[in-house]
This record gives C-alpha cells, sequence and structure tokens, in this order.
C-alpha cells in the first residue's frame, strides 16, 4: 500500500484516513501519525532497525488518535512498541516530539535531541511569560485587541511545551545516535528551531529532513520573544550546508517524500531572497514602518486580511526575523520614536 509519504498531489494527495504505513527500504518504514485541526493534517513518523530493535524518529502530536495511529503503525511493520529502543526527535515541537513521554513509558526507549532544542524546554514562569510577550507584541506594534486575542490562543501552547519529555541524551551534530559503526548520522540544521536536527542513513542513501526541508512549503522561521541571534541566517547557512547531500530520497516529516534536495535547496533560498527584497521595498517606500506594519503590506498565501490570532502571531514573528536578518547586512536599521521602526539602512538597495 502507497501511503501519503510517498503520494505528491498529482498523485491524489490527502489527508490519511488511518495510519497509513509504508516500507520506504528494507528497515525503514513510515507512519504517518494524525494532526487534527492542523492544515498539514499528520506528522510522519520514521521506523527505522537498529541493533537490538528498532528506533523511532518524531512521534507525533499527542492526542489519543495519534497515539492509537502510531502504536497500530508500529504493528504493521511487524514491530510492537516494546521494541523500540530509541526515540530521535528532529526538533523540540509538539507534532514531533509529542508523544515521546509515552513511546519512553511503554518501551523504556532513550529519548535523544539536540542539545540547542533540549535547552529550550524549560517550565515556563506562569506570572513571567505573559507580560513577556505582551510587551514583546507592544514592541512589534500589535494593536491592543488583537495582542489579546494572541496571548489567549498562546497560552495553551505554552503549557504544552512545558509538558514535552526531557532527553535522556543529546545529539550532536555528526554524531551516530544508534551506536558507532551504524549508519545514521545527525545534521544539524538550525533555523526552525534552535537544534533542529536532520538525519542522514548512509546505508540506505535517504535523508530525513524533519521541518527542515519540505516538498512543497517553506518552513516557519520566526523570531519570538526570548529569541537570540539571527534564525533566518543560520536556517539559509543550513540549507548551503545540507546542499553537499545527495540522497537517493528525502524522507520529510510532512506531505511526501521527494528526490531532488538540490532544487529544493535552491528553490527555498530563492523564496527568501524573494521576500527578503519585498521587505527591504516595503520599508525603504514607508520609513518609520513597525514589524506589524511590514507584515500587513507583504504578499501573504491567505492575505493578511484573512489571518488572526495564531496564523497572525507567526506571520509577524516570521517578518521580525527577516527584518533581524536585513539589519545585520545593514539593509535595514532601527530608528524612530518607537523601539519597533523600520528605515532604510546603508546598504539598502530599494532606496536608490
Amino acid at each position: 500500500m502507497r501511503g501519503p509519504g510517498g503520494t505528491p498531489p498529482s498523485a491524489g494527495w490527502s489527508a490519511p484516513a488511518r495510519s497509513d504505513v509504508e516500507q520506504v527500504r528494507p528497515g525503514l518504514w513510515s507512519i504517518a501519525v494524525p494532526w487534527p485541526q492542523s492544515s498539514l493534517r499528520y506528522t510522519l513518523a520514521y521506523l527505522l532497525s537498529c541493533p537490538g530493535g528498532v528506533a523511532l524518529i518524531d512521534t507525533g502530536w499527542p492526542t489519543e488518535t495519534g497515539w492509537t495511529a502510531l502504536a497500530d503503525g508500529i504493528r504493521q511493520t511487524g514491530h510492537e512498541l516494546t521494541e523500540i529502543r530509541h526515540v530521535l526527535v528532529t526538533h523540540a515541537h509538539p507534532d514531533h516530539l509529542g508523544m515521546a513521554s509515552l513511546v519512553r513509558e511503554a518501551s523504556g526507549a532513550q529519548v535523544g535531541m539536540h542539545p540547542a532544542d533540549a535547552a529550550t524546554l524549560h517550565r515556563p514562569d506562569g506570572a513571567a511569560w505573559r507580560p513577556r510577550l505582551a510587551g514583546w507584541l507592544r514592541s512589534r506594534g500589535a494593536p491592543a485587541d488583537q495582542a489579546a486575542e494572541i496571548l489567549d490562543l498562546i497560552a495553551g501552547n505554552v503549557e504544552r511545551h512545558a509538558l514535552l519529555a526531557r532527553p535522556d541524551t543529546e545529539i550532536e551534530h555528526g554524531s551516530r545516535p544508534l551506536g558507532t559503526g551504524t549508519g545514521l548520522r545527525a545534521v544539524w540544521t538550525p533555523g526552525h528551531t534552535p537544534g533542529h536536527l536532520c538525519f542522514y542513513d548512509e546505508e540506505r542513501n535517504v535523508l530525513l529532513t524533519g521541518d527542515h526541508v519540505l516538498p512543497r512549503i517553506s518552513p516557519h522561521i520566526g523570531f519570538p520573544p526570548g529569541t537570540e541571534g539571527n534564525p533566518l541566517g543560520d536556517y539559509l547557512a543550513s540549507l548551503r550546508a545540507l546542499a553537499r547531500y545527495s540522497p537517493a530520497e528525502v524522507l520529510p516529516a510532512h506531505e511526501y517524500r521527494f528526490d531532488d534536495l538540490a532544487g529544493r535547496i535552491d528553490a527555498l533560498l530563492r523564496h527568501h531572497q524573494r521576500r527578503l527584497a519585498e521587505i527591504e521595498h516595503v520599508v525603504a517606500c514607508d520609513p518609520g514602518l513597525s514589524t506589524w506594519a511590514v507584515a500587513a503590506a507583504l504578499t501573504w498565501s491567505r492575505g493578511w486580511e484573512n489571518t488572526r490570532g495564531g496564523a497572525r502571531y507567526s506571520a509577524v514573528s516570521e517578518t521580525y526575523a527577516h527584518l533581524v536578518h536585513l539589519l545585520a547586512r545593514q539593509r535595514v536599521r532601527q530608528g524612530g520614536p518607537g523601539p519597533d521602526s523600520w528605515r532604510p539602512g546603508p546598504r539598502c538597495s530599494a532606496a536608490d
């Protein structure tokens, strides 16, 4: 049976009605774990033969339906939950890490992730996160009513993130998380999260990319409160570094498998170059805009006017990440009466 992970849109790509399972290679299976109320509709977890049992790469969104689908999918491969020895997490988002603690309880598996993502799994201070996020939204130019709506929506995500499994082991770039002499190698690809990992299977010549490279959409690269550095710069550098791999097939965590990694990386790089140029143009045409106002002036697939709540927060966070990247390149600068007022920088190509 051909599961959704191997079926592109032209072949009738749709959400799985149950736990679709497909053997991708000998000893390697994909399991579609439903993600309710998400446009992505499922997470593709991967089960991989390893010494003494099997390893699970990502787990899916934590729901009763998802848990049933994951357990049934593992059985369809001819294995049981109790055989899982390792849970390898591409990144610390609930649709990837969400059921790791359940798998660990059922099997005694070791949960591993990159230390940079492990560091994000702290218990939030209930009295502190809301005013911190409220201050961030004000600084970005959010209207008071929309900031309040976003705060209420984000509360559930903050609580859910606090309940995610802490790792038993940390996976560093270049390490072999299934043991010395095994064919799976970790590749650190920061950007979507600080500690995002891809996994290259040398024996099967496949690259498991998590959310770093997806076949149709660009992963969210945001700059939420508490973030430091330049996440978009990290993401673009990670994409270029990943281009040295030439796998026979790319196995993402969403949508479907594909075989042209170089072409997809090039498309993603061009997408962000267009977005950066668009933002530069908006700032040059109307200096002094807040991040919120810049985001409102950009082109969005669903249109800015059709976004609300969490979607609008993501759009503003992503716009801010692009502005921070342009700031590092001196294409824009901050200046004006408010804390978030964007103007053309000395190297702004759109100001000529």
